[in-house]
């Protein structure tokens, strides 16, 4: 049996609109330092979720907090010990502390794990501080053989 609730149309539904006002300094924090914070207490509850570590890593060093990246990477280097983006992302992050033979071990390893783009590799600005190092010309050499 129909009934004429089926035959109605579908029609939108209104929402109201409700303004928050929360006066937590934590929530009036605004882009980068909201997405960092928020991270962080992701990570409070759950210290090993991979991909919060890969964005929370990468929301440091787009905010020049490059120690605090660097603590991410290496602990992304320990959870993922095979993946080459990790690897590279932890030379970069060494690469920007000043860590020079650290951010080429870091990086010999993503190689030897796979990296092979050498056209990101190049233009990468994280690695200017290797660029210049006799040591970056021959891991550019190494990837290109592949």
């Amino acid at each position: 049996m129909e009934t004429k609730e089926k035959n109605r149309p579908f029609n939108s539904i209104t929402l109201p609109n409700y303004e928050f006002n929360i006066k937590s300094p934590e929530f009036q924090r605004k882009g980068e330092a909201f997405t960092i914070w928020f991270l962080e207490g992701i990570l409070e509850k759950n210290p090993d979720y991979i991909d919060c570590l890969m964005y929370l890593g990468n929301a440091y060093t787009a905010n020049g907090l490059y120690e605090k990246g660097l603590l991410a990477d290496q602990k992304l280097s320990r959870l993922k010990p095979n993946d080459p983006i990790v690897h590279y992302n932890l030379a970069c992050s060494y690469a920007l502390v000043n860590n020079i033979d650290a951010a080429f071990d870091a990086l010999e390893k993503a190689i030897s794990s796979g990296y092979k783009d050498v056209y990101h590799l190049e233009r990468d600005k994280d690695l200017l501080p290797l660029r210049e190092d006799v040591r970056y010309k021959k891991l550019v050499e190494k990837i290109k053989k592949y």
